[in-house]
């Protein structure tokens, strides 16, 4: 091949490729293909066949650019960080908002009573209870609250297991209805009032 052939390829390369340095690969490549299948690089026609693979080799290599340089990228965005989760509501606004009779229920519900305790406590029968708990659930998923798993009064550091093995005396030395503790620990029983 002479150094005017390999120049010639060298420009097709340069105009076919869309980087600079690649060019000198595209000829290599086309001259290895030439020689796998025995094409002697004799005519015009040949350099055109030559022109041609090193065409379709720029091509299939921005192509290949292209899907790498997407996979790459999305690849990139899924090891970045997840946005912040969103700004909860302010609880506090949540609860001063709710009529007076859902405000009780969400205190003693959030301070870690269950619905025995809660009925009692606010004299309601069973049936007026669960629809004042569905009500605030209402309210509560309305203003965007996620309604807590399980009773989070109970989930502070203190030992309540301990607590809770303390209340059953005092509850049937006291007489009382029932007993509980408040988040700090401190056990108090409920009796019935000594008036009519």
């Amino acid at each position: 091949m002479r150094p005017s052939h390999y120049a010639q390829l060298l420009a097709v390369a340069r105009r076919a490729s869309s980087r600079a340095d690649e060019a000198d690969d595209l000829v290599q490549d086309a001259l290895l293909e030439a020689v796998r299948s025995g094409r002697a690089i004799a005519g015009p026609q040949d350099m055109r066949w030559l022109a041609g693979i090193i065409r379709n080799r720029a091509k299939l290599a921005a192509r290949g650019a292209s899907r790498r340089k997407l996979r790459e990228s999305h690849w990139h965005a899924m090891r970045l960080e997840p946005a912040p989760p969103p700004e909860p509501p302010d609880l506090t606004t949540t609860l001063a908002a709710l009529p007076p009779a859902l405000k009780a229920v969400a205190a003693l519900t959030l301070s870690g009573h269950n619905r025995r305790e809660i009925a009692y406590l606010l004299d309601l029968s069973d049936t007026a209870l669960r629809q004042r708990i569905t009500a605030l659930k209402r309210q509560l998923t309305a203003h965007g609250v996620v309604m807590p798993e399980g009773m989070p009064g109970l989930n502070l550091d203190s030992a309540y297991g301990r607590i809770r093995d303390a209340l059953l005396p005092a509850l049937l030395r006291q007489g009382g209805m029932f007993a509980s503790h408040d988040p700090d620990g401190h056990l108090f029983i409920v009796r019935r009032s000594q008036k009519r």
